[in-house]
């Protein structure tokens, strides 16, 4: 089978959810990842990623995300990019000496046609920060949310720094409170702040092997600050967001939530990889074979995020019962995580499977149990 054919399923599944959604819009979130096969010397179209000692494949996803509640609902594209090859779910694969964000457009162009009926709005990390990138998305009609660093832009007819506009709102008393969030597992209190700004200087182009300096249209962005405070009322973390989604109904507020809510593409990697999948122990010798592995594993971990997502009271004892066959330990009032959910889903198929075998019964398997652990109570 091909990619295109794996990776169809998982489009499926992300146009019902999106298509389930109370909101007008969805969330599309890039990020890259490294796959670490250093060791495996059996792989022989491995490249130099980094250093010379940083050998492997290195894969981008986008991950469809629900912008009402911030379920992730499913990988919908996937690069992985070897030593000698770019294997895609795209049509328009990228090429082999593409910058990550060259894979960005194409798959901003491509999620036009996957039937989703929502808008997308593409959020991205700070690597996005690049105002060439964010005027051509604008220009083409997408809809883009990136953290950014320190810029120069237009603010009421005056050219400032992004940081005098974040001074400007905490002297005038602008941040607003807008509720609780979590912080390494504590509860602090979220503020948010916002304005439009007008991105106008010159971008950097490679033009001719040369980097050039570019003029381009102005662009009009809303600039979201939000910002995490302890109880004391220091400030822990602040984040400083741009989006060019102009909607009365859209508060920056919510802006905030869908960038917080990016981070679901972590917990998809440590599916992959550490916390469920172990990718990185995978034994087959191509990129290639790599590449569709990748994406039925996908498969395991979508079911497993919906379960997570599920709130009905048959979900409920599902988990239950994944989290007591898991062997998994909860933090106190954690009823469950997608790793335990999947370490289970793994053990409950195995132990289907030997329940269907028309060889093995309930006897044979209690009088196993007796010879394994002889001072259990059977």
């Amino acid at each position: 089978m091909t990619l295109l054919d794996l990776i169809e399923p998982l489009r499926e599944v992300g146009r019902q959810a999106a298509q389930l959604s109370p909101s007008d819009y969805v969330l599309l979130a890039h990020d890259w990842c490294k796959i670490d096969y250093k060791s495996h010397t059996s792989k022989k179209d491995l490249r130099q990623i980094t250093h010379e000692h940083d050998i492997g494949y290195e894969m981008s996803t986008s991950l469809l995300i629900d912008a009402a509640s911030g379920a992730s609902l499913a990988p919908m594209q996937m690069h992985l990019k070897t030593g000698n090859a770019v294997h895609s779910t795209a049509i328009d694969r990228p090429a082999m000496d593409d910058h990550r964000l060259d894979e960005v457009t194409p798959t901003m162009n491509e999620s036009g046609d996957w039937g989703l009926d929502r808008k997308v709005v593409h959020v991205i990390d700070r690597e996005a920060d690049t105002l060439g990138r964010m005027r051509q998305w604008d220009q083409k009609g997408h809809l883009f949310l990136v953290r950014c660093d320190d810029r120069r832009v237009k603010w009421n007819d005056e050219s400032v720094l992004l940081s005098e506009i974040e001074e400007h709102f905490d002297r005038e008393i602008l941040f607003e409170a807008c509720g609780d969030a979590l912080y390494h597992g504590k509860t602090v209190t979220q503020e948010v702040a916002e304005t439009e700004v007008v991105l106008h200087r010159p971008h950097s182009e490679v033009i001719d092997g040369e980097k050039r300096q570019v003029s381009g249209d102005p662009i009009r962005v809303r600039l979201v600050v939000t910002r995490l405070l302890d109880e004391n009322d220091y400030v822990l973390a602040q984040w400083t967001l741009l989006c060019n989604v102009f909607d009365a109904s859209i508060s920056g507020y919510q802006i905030a939530l869908w960038y917080y809510w990016r981070w679901l593409i972590e917990t998809y990697f440590k599916l992959l990889k550490s916390h469920g999948q172990e990718l990185e122990l995978w034994q087959q010798q191509s990129g290639e074979a790599i590449a569709r592995r990748i994406l039925v594993a996908s498969m395991a971990c979508v079911a497993v995020m919906q379960l997570q997502n599920d709130r009905s009271d048959e979900a409920a004892e599902t988990k239950r019962i994944l989290i007591r066959l898991s062997g998994r330990q909860m933090k106190y009032g954690v009823e469950s995580t997608p790793p335990a959910l999947l370490a289970g889903m793994m053990v409950l198929l195995s132990v289907t499977d030997i329940l269907e075998s028309p060889d093995v019964d309930i006897g044979t398997l209690k009088r196993l149990k007796a010879k394994a652990l002889p001072f259990a109570l059977v």
